[in-house]
Parts: C-alpha cells; structure tokens; sequence
C-alpha cells in the first residue's frame, strides 16, 4: 500500500498557501486492507475512506470508464494494480494532478503542473478523458476564477467544442447550480461569467445573462459601452461582498434585455421588467429561494436609491418595506452595498458629489430604518379604541410614515 496527498492541497502548497482540506490516495490496496486497517467507507459503492484520526478523505486509486452521455455515466474501476500514471491521467487539470509523498518529503509531477502554476496556466491534462464529463466546463471556469489562471487555449478549444457539441444539456440543474455557487464564493466570480462566455457556456445555460453584451448603454454615464461589460465592472467591484450580492448583481440589469429598442440606451422601466427573467432562471436552474428573493429585489429597488434624499415620506417607508419588510436588517445592508457596487461599476471616475449623495441617500435608509423598526401599533394614539377591521393597516401604515425623517 502506497498513500500520496493528491489535489488541491498539492497545488496550494506549490503557490505557498495554507491547504484547507488534504485528500489522499491510496495505491495498491483493496477496500478489505483499508477496513482493517479502521478506515470508515464512505457510501456503499465509492470507495472513498474517512481516516480513523484525521477524518481526511482517502480514495482508492482508480481508472475510468465512460458508459452514456450524461457526466455521472461512469464506470470505475478500483483494483490494486493501477499506477500513478492511471490515475493521474483522468483528472481534470495539470494543476490538480500532482501528488506528494509525505514519508519522503518528495513532489511527483506526471503531467507538467508544476510549470503550469509557476506560469498560471489552466490546462487540462488528457483531452478524451476531459470531455467524457460536461461538468469540467464549468470546473474549468471556476478553477480559472479561483487560481486566476490564464485557460491554456487548447483547453479553452476543447470547452469550447464541448459546447457546441451541446454536452451541457446533459448537466443537472443541480451540479450547475453547485459550480455556480462555488464560483459566487470566490473573490474574482467575475472571471467565471467571463471564461464561461469565452467558451460558449454562458449563452448556452444563461442565455439571459449572454444577452447583455448585445445591449447598447450610454456611453456618456458608461463608457464601457454595453450592460454585459457594466455587469462584470459591478461584480469586481464586489469581490469581498458575499455570494448572495453577486447573484444579484449578475441579474440587477437583466431587464434592460426586454428594453424597447426605440428607446434604448435610457433603459427606462428595466427594473420593472426583470422579474420574469430572474424567476425563470432560478426556476430552471434551481436556485434557492433565498437568492431569487434578494436578486427580485435588487432588481426592482437598485434605481430607486438616487431618489431617496428627495423622496417623500409614504415613498420612502414604501421602498423600505419592499427591501427588507422592516424586519431584515441584513436585506438593507447588503441592498446598500448592492447599489455601491452598481454606482461605482463604470469605466470612469466617480464625482465626489455623486459619492456623497449616495451615502446621504444610504443614511436615510438605516436611520428611518432604526426607527422603524421600534414602531410599534401599540404606540399609535387611542390605539384600544381604533377599530381593528379592514382600514386599521392604512392607519397604522400614516402612523408609521409620520415617524420617517
């Protein structure tokens, strides 16, 4: 039995970081050896181990058979005869490949990653293998966002054959929505909606989201010229905001998709026509309702903020109740941050003048927002003697603007 740290934790200590999980594998050793040996199997069908200590996950080596079109159709097989070189070869990207042998203190590289991450290159390792899982299109995307790697361009035309092919019509809506979520969680998504236009992949699992480059902005407000390079300039804005935001973000201007042509580049009433795109896309891809939520809302409210130190009270305890109901302080929080990204997403400098009404428009909100959130119906005047029927809310909702500063 021969045991090497494999993966990600390989790659890490290469590019000097700390590895967050350790994956091992195993050569030469059959599951009875591994059981003996108090090793917990995981699942009932996938020799993968849990360490009896460490609770690291250790697999058997394996080779792979491909056996129908969708990503999950494979046949694996795990016998103690399988090299390294077996083994490696199946995997995804030069970078993930490598493996260590803690004993000897030594780093084994069968297939070049080691120069490819000192020249921060994503590449993949064997192209038959490569295309036999759809799935790898997106990991690539992800890896490129994560790393920020350059793709190697025979990886990038080989992604991009597979989708032409129309290999990703066979990936889950689940295994797309969990490359995605993955990729919200890194720094740099912004990269990943990129690779993933690169090779085709975007317009053909967000047809919607491809659609923005097609559309004209005022150059004059947005030199960057259209809605798609706008989109990608608000995400970096937004590196170290969370996932939820850069969903939204990613759709905060879908609307202007179904802009009449007649009256484009104002995009006047777009934030009133994406919610039928928005809720189509987390219908499809089943995204949770948590994200869809926030991502409705930023889209209908993310103009109304340059309105707020102007508007009128009724407006603004209005727009309050549709951000967060009151109730959610973490709604308005990250819908502020939201409209920061958005406000600074341009190809140009920001005036000053435009930074401080946005946040003399941002402190109007979390002010009235502390207030209201101590209202109470009980404070209302008389409140034992008002009529508790139909028209009680109105009076509560006049009581409540009152109240707005």
């Amino acid at each position: 039995m021969k045991i090497y740290l494999v993966g990600g934790a390989v790659r890490d200590m290469v590019l000097n970081k700390t590895p967050h999980d350790k994956d091992y594998v195993v050569f030469g050793a059959t599951r009875k050896e591994m059981l003996k040996a108090g090793f917990l199997q995981v699942g009932k069908h996938f020799p993968v181990f849990l360490h009896p200590v460490t609770q690291n996950e250790y697999a058997l080596a394996r080779k792979e058979e491909k056996i129908g079109d969708k990503h999950t159709d494979f046949r694996f097989v795990f016998t103690p005869d399988i090299t390294p070189e077996e083994d490696v070869v199946r995997r995804d990207f030069t970078c993930n490949a490598l493996l260590f042998d803690e004993e000897k203190n030594e780093l084994i590289d069968l297939v070049g990653g080691i120069n490819d991450i000192k020249n921060k290159i994503l590449k993949h390792i064997n192209s038959e293998h490569f295309i036999e899982d759809p799935l790898r299109v997106l990991r690539m995307c992800r890896f490129a966002a994560k790393l920020n790697f350059t793709i190697a361009p025979e990886t990038m035309n080989l992604a991009r054959k597979m989708v032409n092919d129309g290999m990703l019509t066979h990936l889950t809506p689940e295994r797309i929505w969990g490359e995605m979520t993955a990729a919200l969680n890194e720094s740099n998504f912004a990269l990943f909606i990129l690779s993933m236009r690169d090779c085709g992949a975007l317009e053909a699992l967000l047809p919607e989201i491809s659609r923005l480059w097609k559309i004209p902005e005022r150059t004059d407000y947005h030199p960057e010229g259209n809605s798609g390079a706008h989109t990608i300039l608000t995400l970096k804005q937004a590196e170290n905001l969370s996932a939820r935001i850069k969903f939204a973000l990613l759709l905060h201007d879908i609307g202007k998709t179904l802009t009449p042509s007649d009256i484009l580049p104002s995009h006047h009433g777009h934030d009133k026509k994406a919610s039928p795109l928005i809720k189509n896309i987390c219908r499809r891809l089943k995204i949770p309702n948590d994200y869809r939520d926030f991502a409705l809302m930023a889209a209908a409210q993310h103009m109304q903020i340059r309105n707020v130190t102007d508007m009128k009270k009724r407006r603004l305890l209005t727009m309050l109740f549709d951000i967060c109901g009151l109730k959610r302080r973490q709604d308005l929080a990250d819908y502020i941050k939201l409209c920061r990204c958005d406000m600074l997403g341009r190809m140009r400098d920001i005036p000053e003048s435009e930074r401080q009404y946005f946040r003399r428009s941002a402190m109007r909100l979390i002010i009235n927002f502390k207030i209201q959130s101590k209202v109470k119906a009980t404070d209302m005047p008389n409140f034992a003697d008002i009529s508790k029927d139909a028209a009680f809310a109105e009076k509560f909702f006049n009581y409540r603007t009152e109240k707005i500063i």
